[in-house]
């Protein structure tokens, strides 16, 4: 069975975006960016919520900015063809190899699952983690930890009553002072 992962980046006291909605914080170097290079061939279907899907809407396009090295190319080349599904209440389109989805997270995931196909379903936005995570819909969660503290925003993990035990399956320690860590749901 396909497995569910949660991966963004994270500031050390829990955030993936500040107060003021602002993530400049977030700029990787070119370890870490080669790192999520990697992360993204083992991905099968990213889901996404709308606005880190509207964040990603440049990586549409980045192939013809001719300013990008050689490492953002084939992030571009990774990207693009990747399907995506996308949840918005808002949106009435999407570009690229992206549609909106037609179910709740926990009905696309279920569908996703019963698809044949390969590599993970990975999720990327904190509302919608949320909810698959209150569905019980993860399998692993993943985070890079930035060396910062911003002191509010939005949280990476959910905040709601319900505990959940982890397994620690890999750490990554980056030249940068970024941290990797990879846990996985104990069932």
């Amino acid at each position: 069975m396909r497995s569910v992962t949660y991966s963004m980046n994270v500031s050390l006291d829990g955030y993936i975006v500040g107060p003021d909605g602002g993530f400049d914080w977030t700029g990787p170097d070119k370890e870490v960016f080669r790192f999520w290079i990697d992360e993204i061939r083992e991905v099968g279907v990213h889901l996404l919520g709308r606005r880190l899907y509207e964040t990603m809407l440049y990586w549409e396009t980045a192939d013809q900015d001719r300013s990008l090295d050689d490492s953002e190319l084939e992030w571009a080349a990774l990207w693009n063809p990747l399907p995506k599904v996308v949840f918005s209440t808002t949106l009435s389109a999407v570009q690229g190899n992206a549609r909106l989805a037609s179910g709740s997270p926990a009905e696309e995931i279920e569908r996703l699952r019963a698809e044949p196909g390969e590599g993970d379903i990975a999720i990327g936005g904190a509302t919608l983690a949320a909810e698959a995570a209150a569905s019980g819909l993860i399998d692993e969660y993943r985070a890079v930890v930035y060396p910062v503290l911003v002191g509010g925003g939005i949280p990476f993990f959910p905040r709601r009553e319900r505990r959940v035990d982890l397994e620690l399956v890999e750490t990554r320690t980056f030249s940068s002072r970024f941290v990797y860590l990879r846990y996985r749901v104990a069932r």
